[in-house]
């Protein structure tokens, strides 16, 4: 089995050699590169192509948030793993948007590093419990201000119904599982999406993996979004 290749950054010493601490023993995965600064990151990542590139997004220089848009257009086939201490919205949503495709706080790194590494490197999406909802649009200013409710305020079928939706299964499919109509699936989906401010599939998808549903389907998000 080939190994997981990775390149690290962070502009700080202690922080960098606490990542290699935890990754370096791991059998299955192979460190490539260090970095301390975003130019640096860029340039031993396009000379190492690695599969997943873990960076701080407070980086001298050049920002994380500057190096995953790089990277997007540059090497589309890296994975970006964001390992920061900001937990805002506007750190958050700005790097998902710019293709990270996994979100990790530092203070969660001994525990969930490696796991978040293996998510990605499957092929899935990995968000640090504490920042799911600021990855969801209800999160945004427009949503707040005008009342739109947490996954507490939705009902159990509306939660169950979401959760069937964001594993890739069809509103007839859903209404089989549940022996309800085809009718009142598509009112509880209308009533949670409204609730939680989601307007696309790949939305409710990435509400999902927040969520951690999709781990029980089986399935990665992409594969729940391709249809397979």
């Amino acid at each position: 089995m080939c190994p997981i290749r990775i390149t690290l950054t962070d502009d700080h010493p202690l922080v960098l050699a606490g990542m290699k601490a935890l990754l370096q023993d791991v059998h299955d995965i192979e460190i490539v590169g260090e970095a301390t600064d975003g130019q640096a990151a860029l340039d031993i990542i396009r000379q190492a192509t690695p599969d997943i590139a873990i960076l701080d997004i407070s980086l001298p220089g050049i920002s994380g948030l500057e190096v995953a848009r790089a990277l997007a257009t540059q090497l589309p086939q890296v994975r970006l793993l964001a390992l920061t201490v900001h937990e805002d919205h506007a750190y958050v949503q700005p790097m998902l948007q710019a293709g990270a495709r996994g979100y990790l706080l530092k203070r969660s790194a001994a525990d969930e590093l490696e796991r978040a590494v293996r998510a990605i490197a499957g092929g899935g999406l990995y968000l640090d419990p504490a920042i799911a909802e600021k990855a969801l649009p209800s999160a945004q200013g427009a949503h707040s201000s005008s009342g739109a409710s947490t996954a507490g305020e939705l009902t159990p079928r509306e939660s169950e119904v979401l959760r069937f939706i964001a594993q890739g299964f069809s509103n007839k499919e859903i209404a089989n599982q549940l022996s309800i109509s085809i009718k009142t699936v598509e009112t509880y989906k209308a009533r949670a999406v409204e609730k939680l401010g989601l307007f696309t599939r790949a939305d409710i998808v990435r509400y999902g993996v927040a969520l951690g549903w999709l781990s029980h389907s089986g399935k990665s998000a992409d594969q729940v979004l391709s249809g397979k």
